[in-house]
């Protein structure tokens, strides 16, 4: 996962863009970039590290101009420590293109092929954003035939070219220099992307795109509506606003796994609210809980914070249990789950979270999580909370057990390295050290969702059932990316980090 940002207004939108990246921080703390439009010149900056850290006072002086946009990365295995992989990227031709992509391309080996070796472009990262980048690049030149200048048709062609070409999940936000600002989503859409607008005093509209609408409040900005699946949105340096469906089949199939933890709970996510969704989670949660636990060996229910909090709320309300807070969060620490490495995330967890023995002492607890994914948290939050006096640790996930690898931007690389992968909740519950555990029924937790928006005709729900939406992932795939995963150099990592559902663009 990772969280763009796309801007053109009547303003200078340096300051915007980052106040809009502070929003989006939780779904990348790896690096973060910034370009701006003057005319036809582009003004970048970015880094690693939290946006905070990569910008000062200088370089935002630097970032003039009134349209832009910006990127925040989520840190994926293998590839944290490449600079060269911070977003936006660049291209010089055929118009000067600046592109920031959340998402995860699957069939990057073969665009790479195509560009390097038949259209003689050079990909100079093992970033599927750079190779998506020069897909867009060469359908421009396409589009325009040898002409200079470029009309929105020939954009919208070109991105319905890409379309055709590209497999995985994206969701783009691209400056054309001289042009303006480009927005568009991959046909099922699986990685989400909302549009919002604000209008000024001399009925000026000026128009954002985010990766969640949770920007748009301190911006400024009122969410207009979702992006749809297959949708292109170009928006002129002049504030003229185009859009055109672009796919021949688009579909809505949003990942479950924004709901269930990467959106923050106050987005709405393709018609859904993310908080509601959560509550709406933790009621029928409750409801596996009475048929799989003893109810009367529960003395109170505690949530991990912060984002299970939702669902912990509405199961303790819908058990009768009292609801505590046990375990104090440190803010100054990341998100584990996106951390690189499990010796990070296992030191992280301890410095995260804080257990005040007097709500656990002697009591039996229901620990209620967003997800179990790799079970480096699980565990050592088990230790933690045993070693704080409890008498039984029992755990509830709002998410059902994740078996599969997710190859559409999230950092779950390998089957190794899923706890649940070949194990029955009893098998999980021993591993985590748990006295039981208690997963969502997939079935449920995609009903809670349609329910809040039932024009959804279904979703990305791979990591949980192995199905994935592209239609080119099989077990030749998997194995694929599981073997790859330890090859390094930049050959190794166009095949590590793209073709093997690990790109930087994963955040």
């Amino acid at each position: 996962m990772c969280g763009v940002l796309g801007m053109v207004a009547f303003e200078p939108v340096n300051q915007l863009l980052y106040d809009g990246l502070q929003v989006l921080q939780h779904r990348g703390q790896d690096a973060a970039g910034i370009v701006t439009a003057e005319g036809s010149m582009f003004h970048m900056h970015k880094g690693k590290g939290m946006v905070r850290d990569v910008f000062r006072t200088r370089n935002m002086r630097d970032l003039t101009g009134h349209a832009g946009i910006a990127h925040v990365r989520y840190p994926t295995a293998g590839n944290a420590g490449n600079d060269a992989e911070a977003q936006p990227f660049y291209v010089s031709s055929p118009f000067g293109i600046v592109l920031a992509h959340n998402g995860n391309l699957t069939n990057t080996e073969e665009l790479y092929q195509n560009l390097c070796h038949r259209h003689l472009r050079h990909i100079n990262t093992g970033s599927d954003s750079e190779v998506l980048l020069n897909v867009l690049a060469h359908e421009l030149r396409q589009a325009v035939q040898g002409r200079a200048t470029l009309s929105v048709d020939n954009i919208f062609d070109a991105v319905a070219s890409l379309h055709r070409q590209v497999r995985g999940a994206y969701g783009v936000v691209a400056l054309i220099a001289g042009y303006g600002m480009l927005a568009f989503r991959d046909p099922n859409g699986i990685r989400p992307l909302v549009l919002g607008k604000h209008t000024d005093a001399d009925q000026r509209t000026a128009y954002v795109v985010s990766s969640e609408s949770v920007a748009f409040p301190s911006l400024g900005f009122e969410l207009e509506r979702d992006i749809a699946p297959g949708e292109a949105v170009f928006v002129g340096f002049d504030g003229s606003f185009h859009s055109r469906q672009c796919a021949e089949r688009p579909r809505l199939l949003p990942c479950l796994f924004e709901y269930v933890y990467f959106a923050r709970p106050d987005s709405v996510v393709d018609g859904v609210s993310v908080y509601q969704s959560r509550l709406n989670m933790g009621v029928t949660l409750a409801e596996k809980v009475k048929r799989s636990l003893n109810l009367d060996e529960i003395d109170v229910v505690m949530p991990i914070p912060d984002t299970s909090r939702p669902s912990a709320m509405q199961l303790a309300h819908h058990l009768g249990k009292p609801y505590r807070e046990g375990l104090i969060k440190n803010r100054y620490i990341g998100r584990t789950f996106i951390m690189p490495g499990q010796a990070t995330r296992k030191k992280s967890v301890r410095q995260k979270l804080n257990p005040m023995e007097y709500e656990f002492a002697g009591k039996s607890v229901l620990l209620v999580d967003d997800s179990i994914v790799r079970g480096t948290t699980s565990r050592e939050i088990v230790e933690m909370v045993r070693a704080a006096g409890a008498k039984k640790v029992y755990f509830a996930s709002a998410a059902p057990e994740v078996r599969y690898p997710n190859v559409y931007g999230i950092d779950m690389p390998t089957r190794a390295e899923l706890i649940a992968n070949g194990r029955t909740a009893e098998q999980i519950a021993a591993e985590i050290e748990a006295d039981g555990v208690v997963f969502q029924d997939l079935a449920d937790l995609e009903n809670v969702i349609r329910e809040l928006n039932p024009a959804i005709e279904g979703f990305d729900s791979s990591c949980f059932n192995g199905c994935y939406a592209t239609g080119d992932i099989d077990e030749a795939y998997l194995q694929r990316l599981s073997d790859g995963k330890n090859q390094t150099g930049i050959r190794a990592g166009l095949v590590e980090h793209s073709v093997l559902g690990q790109s930087r663009s994963e955040e």
